[in-house]
């Protein structure tokens, strides 16, 4: 008999989304949570179901009468089955440190590079809004994502030391929001992507984006974010003599740079700089919810699906302009 009360745990996942039905209930409280199943292209109320094909037909004239519950998601034109999808999103929402294409394509019966695909399409829906700038206390930091030279073969360790000054590493720009009153901080980061971001006009710029007016910025000794003290109580925290001096200090930004160094390096391996924007934005999704319970943070991604696609000709359009 299959679970009636929604899952808490994968094996209850896995169990409860086998049946279609089941699938398509959650996917219709997802879509339309107040019940009214209403036509994408119209938005008409005069609509039937198809229960054959799992489809409704909307009464009023026009192109695209019958849709699907994946219409205008992340799964549209997809023959994967719902079971599959919702099952992909619970691993990789919940996976601390992700979960590779050949693992989740293992795990649910499909080839790798449709799970790469899903995966990909997946992150698009973690892929939260902007939620506005971070104040109060708040870090400031970068880091450097690419693999360490002394690891690589003697004409690729050449090539990518002529590429100053990063060495081939890509730069991403990190903002945590710390929260005493509730010990739930929030990070938000940026591929900053060209060496001429790492300038002081552009990092402050960058700041001045994410961060209030007014609000305690604590930063390394970098001298890009010299001259910031005009408009926020700017604190220097020299790692040349210490990390931390009572509350001035980068751990928190520090422990998050750890976290998504050992998604990269551990699960996923080697990262193309144009698609790192999406392991970002999983890691970043993953941390900002993490004092949520793993169904919890399921219905957040189930319900984060709609209004956005991502094609796979969209998705490798950066492989042909490298």
């Amino acid at each position: 008999m299959l679970a009636k009360k929604p899952p808490v745990t994968l094996q209850q996942a896995i169990i409860y989304f086998s049946d279609p039905d089941t699938c398509l209930a959650a996917m219709v409280r997802f879509r339309w949570p107040d019940g009214v199943i209403k036509c994408p292209t119209c938005g008409s109320l005069k609509v039937g179901f198809i229960r054959s094909r799992m489809v409704w037909e909307c009464a009023e004239k026009h192109a695209k009468r019958q849709f699907s519950v994946k219409i205008g998601t992340i799964m549209e034109d997809s023959a994967i089955k719902l079971d599959k999808w919702l099952v992909a999103m619970w691993l990789i929402a919940n996976a601390k440190n992700g979960i590779s294409s050949y693992e989740l394509a293992k795990a649910i019966g499909v080839t790798q590079k449709s799970a790469w695909f899903m995966l990909h399409r997946i992150r698009l829906a973690m892929q939260g809004e902007d939620g506005g700038r971070m104040g109060g206390y708040v870090e400031v930091d970068e880091t450097y994502i690419g693999g360490k030279a002394r690891f690589m073969s003697g004409e690729r360790k050449r090539r990518l030391a002529a590429q100053r000054p990063f060495g081939g590493k890509t730069p991403v720009f990190g903002v945590l929001e710390r929260a005493p009153e509730t010990g739930v901080s929030r990070v938000k980061t940026v591929v900053m992507g060209t060496p001429k971001r790492l300038k002081k006009a552009a990092m402050q710029a960058l700041v001045r984006d994410k961060v209030e007016t007014g609000s305690t910025v604590n930063s390394d000794a970098l001298k890009s974010y010299i001259g910031l003290e005009g408009e926020y109580i700017h604190k220097v925290i020299d790692h040349a003599n210490a990390y931390a001096v009572g509350t001035v200090h980068t751990n928190g930004l520090e422990n998050y740079w750890s976290l998504l160094k050992r998604m990269l390096k551990g699960t996923y391996v080697s990262v193309e700089p144009f698609h790192l924007f999406r392991y970002l934005d999983e890691q970043a999704f993953r941390f900002n919810t993490r004092k949520l319970s793993d169904a919890a943070r399921f219905s957040l991604t189930a319900a984060s699906i709609f209004g956005k696609r991502l094609t796979f000709k969209e998705l490798t359009a950066a492989d042909a302009t490298c």
